[in-house]
């Protein structure tokens, strides 16, 4: 009986294990990538939350638009920047951003949540209005370098704060690692464009 009972715990244990494998628990970054370059762009990343709240998908549906501006921004400086770091960031930001934009889409498909549509539909912290896109298309060289590194900032910050307040109050663990990590990495690249600025 003993061991019938030792058996039976065994088996349970293994069956939830496999169930939490094959869910996914984004225990690395390096997941999120991967799902976003599959044939489906992250959607089983979003399985194991069935624990997600309203923080979560505000999170997804704010910071989708908000990247697609920045992965806009950076675009503009491979014609555009004249200084070799600004370029370089440029390109980091949106190879870092890009795949994030899906994963976050993939996450909003799996909650069965509207992805957004129509650009910048939230009040978000840190975006760019029209007239400050316009500006920064119109810059070149040096001007350009200033302008990019002084909105990126700003932007950046904005992503920071949301990031946080996902942090704090989402409840899906793989969407708060992301905000976790785009704070990390985002924080790093304010005190660097902060750099560029001193010494433009």
């Amino acid at each position: 009986m003993r061991i019938n009972r030792t058996m039976s715990i065994a088996m349970a244990t293994g069956a939830l294990a496999l169930v939490t494998a094959c869910g996914g628990n984004g225990d690395s970054m390096a997941g999120h990538e991967g799902m976003s370059s599959s044939s489906t762009p992250a959607a089983t990343t979003a399985q194991p939350s069935a624990t997600f709240n309203d923080a979560d998908v505000m999170f997804a549906q704010m910071m989708i638009p908000h990247h697609e501006q920045a992965v806009e921004m950076a675009d503009l400086a491979a014609t555009r920047a004249s200084d070799p770091e600004v370029k370089e960031l440029a390109t980091k930001i949106k190879a870092a951003q890009d795949p994030e934009i899906q994963t976050m889409k993939g996450w909003l498909t799996g909650w069965g949540k509207p992805a957004p549509e129509g650009g910048m539909g939230h009040d978000m912290p840190g975006i760019m209005s029209d007239e400050d896109m316009t500006k920064l298309k119109a810059a070149k060289g040096t001007k350009f370098d200033k302008l990019f590194a002084e909105q990126m900032i700003a932007h950046h910050n904005g992503a920071i704060d949301m990031a946080r307040t996902e942090q704090a109050n989402g409840a899906d663990p793989t969407a708060k690692e992301l905000a976790k990590t785009i704070e990390t990495a985002q924080q790093a690249e304010v005190e660097q464009f902060q750099k560029i600025l001193d010494r433009l």
